[in-house]
């Protein structure tokens, strides 16, 4: 069979990626399976898209980590599932137990939406959410290349992929010794990272019948501070920017009945009832403390009533979030393969991993009133009389306060995950017929120590209680030594709560021919899937006993079988047009059973041009900690405003500034299936050797999509959800449910651009290439009976849909040098307008947010003996994250948004490669 250069363009089913100079094409007749399809054919033909990233480019770009890997595909979301965010308890949506975990979202449709595979089979979910596979379990070291299937809904891997598949291809067959290191330092301090690998294997299948190998690779990253980058800065009032918090290192006083502000106060010639005082306030000097100043009342007073912020301080905790918390990771890979005769091969892997994350939150918000028994007593050392401000004050009661305890530290959460799969397969061929089969058993476990930064409830209230410990430290000053002893005896450490996942999986499949057609081989796949999911989780302590503990409620052993068969056809209709059909048919012990059929087709009419196109139906199952996670309650901010019972009574704090709305969160037994519907039709041209253009439109739509509604999002659409608002006889709220609900649906469209030129100047080799995604439409509904709401290019506290992300490279290689240039580009949106949208915002507010770009440069000479080095900087011209004025309670991030941006700035790269033999 004669392959024409288009076939090699669409290589592995049609990418058209950044592909660079020195990638090793494969022999041209080798037959080999491809992401998206179980049958073998000769290399670089298909009809799907499919982006493929060596390990060679990997490296160049100066990739240390998983996450850095899936950050930089344009077909990713541009959400919360990074390291960064996950950093951080920042509101009610936040996922709570996935710390030191970062994911793949493609399309933005969520972790649980994409499907991340290791060799084409499963691995195991992340230990504590179970909600995905965890990129810092995949051994990059070991990666051969990856393959991202954009086309979802797999009909081969798992119709419950429905953002699409990204296929880790580990290396096999290695023989030698590799060693190499490689480190990462910023230019303006903190972040660093450092790298080393080795690889070594021994035998040939060919010769000796056999190969063993392993990989070992260690890397740790290094912390790094929001005071270390000057764009981090959550107080920018006149850009719109301000902390909507007030709880303060220096406290502010809080009212209640039976304390020394009362129910609430007055001040002369002001019929307004205030709940909340600071004497720095009133004298104008919040800002003598760091991080503190005047609580912009006017920037937010439709969401956080200025009854309780007006005589207030405020506090920017989001200046003191850590960026990058210290990561440590390990990785080992073992695989032996035994040519058992020769076309029968047998191998065993083994693959482990460790991940050590300290998450670093930023201290915790205290409250000190009459219920919680943790006044400031009368007669205390510190004792703070506001008299002179407020002339109802009562010196002979206690005070109530509100306190960011920095003194108690920042609360820090070592996380450990272990991750292990034992893998036993068998491949080869009867004549035109392959086969594979495989056995598997996969854990992820993780456990989380409390280190720092937590107390005991009652040991804190009370030692709160005895005026010891002062909530008034101002500048310069700080507490007592007995006071310091006194918060120490009061803190928990040790270990807090654990959680696994189990994966036991039988597969097999056969490939071949069945018999000629007049345009060709009509060739068929069939196979079966069966797997045992688990997954648990669990308190080591009495959560409840700790002040602001972490995690999600326990949740016992839970587990189901899934089994699955698919069938899969390839026929050629034409010598030009082969269409592709395929069915899967699922069946979940306790959800159902499901059957999904799969189109595509790929025409090429000449050697220039190729169309290409899919439709297929997907299904996502409820995960565990979905339908089975026990109710746990949690409490909103200060300053909740319950829209419906404060427009029946306007001015009442009980409904207009709710002092610590109690909600509820758990899984929901009764939730459906997540489904879709999607397509996706595309081009492919190459009007000049070696220039080339794809261009793929895909539209996904979804229906009872799987979403944790936040107590907000309760509050705030409380016309269409009242029955989710628990009120008291007299009329004020109890507590608002929130948690795991079937949302309406999205309706997604977008299109993939691939452009691809390659030549020779002289002797030099050059490469450039384009690979990004533009989102026309994203579409999303919260509830059934909300109109759908377009997303794109707007602030969204889940993920931003940006209009266009692209990855652009050129690469110039002679002799033994070779350099790459990258470009990386999202767009910009529109920003998070303050105060709810409400009222004028401030002049200096800019409704845009910029876009962002960065550029990477490398070089990589191999003059030395069995010697590679490659030099690289990253973000070259070191380009700030844009400025963002969100909220900083609603998404991480003061005055600058991690799920678009890099903090670490201008870095310089080094890597060292030596082959032993």
């Amino acid at each position: 069979m004669k392959l024409k250069k288009l076939a090699q363009l669409v290589a592995l089913m049609g990418v058209v990626g950044p592909v660079m100079a020195q990638e090793a094409a494969a022999p041209a007749m080798q037959r080999v399976e491809v992401t998206g399809s179980s049958i073998k054919r000769v290399a670089k033909e298909g009809a799907l898209p499919v982006q493929v990233i060596t390990f060679d480019q990997i490296e160049k770009q100066g990739i240390t980590t998983t996450e850095q890997l899936v950050r930089t595909l344009s077909a990713n979301g541009t959400g919360a599932d990074n390291m960064t965010s996950g950093n951080n308890v920042f509101g009610a949506d936040a996922d709570r137990v996935s710390g030191g975990a970062s994911f793949a979202s493609l399309r933005g449709l969520g972790p649980s939406s994409t499907l991340v595979l290791l060799n084409g089979r499963r691995i195991a979910t992340h230990g504590a959410s179970g909600k995905s596979v965890d990129l810092n379990s995949i051994p990059l070291g070991a990666i051969s290349r990856v393959e991202i299937l954009k086309d979802g809904a797999s009909a081969i891997y798992g119709t419950d992929a429905i953002g699409g598949v990204i296929n880790f291809i580990l290396k096999t067959n290695y023989s030698g010794v590799e060693a190499s290191v490689s480190t990462n330092d910023t230019q303006a301090g903190g972040g660093a990272t450092r790298r080393a690998s080795l690889l070594a294997g021994t035998g040939s299948l060919e010769s000796d019948r056999y190969n063993i190998m392993a990989s070992l690779t260690v890397d740790k990253a290094q912390r790094l501070n929001g005071s270390d980058r000057s764009f981090v800065n959550g107080y920018q009032p006149g850009r719109g920017l301000s902390p909507d918090t007030t709880g303060t290192p220096f406290a502010n006083q809080m009212a209640g009945a039976g304390t020394a502000l009362g129910a609430s106060f007055q001040l002369p010639g002001d019929a307004n009832k205030y709940l909340q005082a600071n004497p720095l306030s009133f004298q104008g000097k919040c800002d003598s403390i760091a991080g503190m100043s005047q609580y912009q009342t006017e920037l937010w007073k439709d969401v956080t009533s200025p009854l309780r912020t007006k005589y207030s301080c405020a506090y920017d905790y989001g200046a003191d979030y850590v960026l990058q918390f210290p990561v440590e990771r390990a990785n080992l890979l073992s695989r032996g393969t035994f040519q058992l005769a020769p076309d029968h091969r047998m191998f065993v892997e083994v693959l482990g991993s460790r991940t050590k994350a300290t998450a670093i939150l930023t201290p915790m918000q205290v409250q000190a009133t009459i219920a919680n028994k943790n006044l400031y007593p009368v007669g205390g050392a510190y004792y703070q009389d506001l008299s002179a401000y407020i002339p109802s004050f009562d010196k002979t009661k206690p005070i109530s306060y509100k306190w960011r305890a920095n003194d108690v530290g920042n609360r820090t959460q070592e996380n450990t995950t272990d991750n292990a799969r034992v893998l036993v397969g068998f491949e080869g061929n009867f004549g035109k017929w392959d086969y594979k089969a495989g056995i598997s058993r996969a854990e992820s476990s993780t456990k989380t120590k409390l280190t720092d930064g937590y107390s005991y409830t009652d040991k804190l209230y009370a030692a709160l209680a005895t005026g010891i410990i002062n909530p008034w430290v101002g500048a310069g000053q700080s507490q007592t030594e007995a006071a310091k002893q006194l918060i120490e005896s009061t803190k928990f450490r040790g270990d807090f709560q654990h959680g696994k996942t189990t994966l036991t999986q039988i597969d097999g499949s056969v490939s071949g021919e069945l018999f000629q057609l007049p345009a060709g081989a009509l060739a068929m796949a069939a196979g079966f899937d069966l797997r045992r999911e688990g997954y648990s989780f669990g308190q080591d302590v009495d959560a409840i006993q700790i002040l602001l503990a972490p995690g999600n409620a326990a949740l016992k052993d839970a587990s189901r079988t899934v089994k699955a068969v698919y069938a899969e056809l390839l026929v050629p209709v034409t010598k030009d047009l082969e269409m592709q059909l395929a069915i899967r048919r699922d069946d979940y012990s306790l959800v159902g059973a499901t059957t999904n059929p799969k189109v595509a087709f790929r025409y090429q009419p000449t050697d220039f041009l190729l169309f290409r196109g899919s439709a297929s139906k997907g299904f996502l199952a409820p995960s565990f900690q979905q339908l089975y996670s026990g109710s746990l309650s949690q409490e909103l901010p200060n300053g909740v405003i319950d829209q419906e019972g404060c427009a029946k009574h306007p001015g009442v704090p009980e409904y207009c500034a709710i002092d610590r709305l109690d909600y509820k969160t758990g899984g929901n037994t009764n939730l459906k299936p997540e489904t879709s519907k999607q397509g996706s039709v595309g081009i492919v041209i190459e009007p000049v050797k070696g220039y080339s253009a794809s261009f793929d439109y895909w539209a996904i739509n979804t229906k009872d999509r799987i979403l944790n509604r936040t107590p907000q999002i309760v509050l705030t659409n409380y016309q269409a959800l009242n029955q989710y608002i628990h009120r008291n006889p007299d009329g004020t709220i109890e507590y608002v449910q929130a948690g795991w609900i079937n949302a309406a649906g999205s309706r997604v469209r977008g299109l993939d651009v691939g452009l691809r030129g390659e030549g020779k100047i002289r002797d030099a080799k050059w490469t450039a290439t384009l690979d990004g995604t533009y989102m026309d439409s994203f579409k999303f509904a919260e509830y059934q009976g909300q109109e759908y709401q377009e997303l794109v290019g707007k602030f969204y506290t889940r993920d931003l849909y940006l209009r266009w992300k692209h990855n652009a490279s050129f690469g110039v290689s002679r002799g033994d040098w070779s350099g790459l240039l990258i470009q990386s580009f999202s767009s910009g949106y529109k920003d998070q307008v303050p105060n709810g949208g409400k009222g004028a915002p401030p002049p200096g507010f800019k409704p845009d947010v910029s876009s962002y770009t960065t550029y990477n440069l490398s070089g990589t000479y191999t003059g030395f003996k069995n010697t590679t080095i490659t030099v690289g900087i990253q973000n070259l011209f070191d380009r700030d994250p844009p400025f963002t004025a969100h909220n900083v309670d609603e998404v991480v991030g003061a005055g600058w948004d991690p799920r678009v941006a890099d903090p670490r700035g201008r870095s310089l790269s080094f890597q060292l490669k030596y082959k032993f033999m």
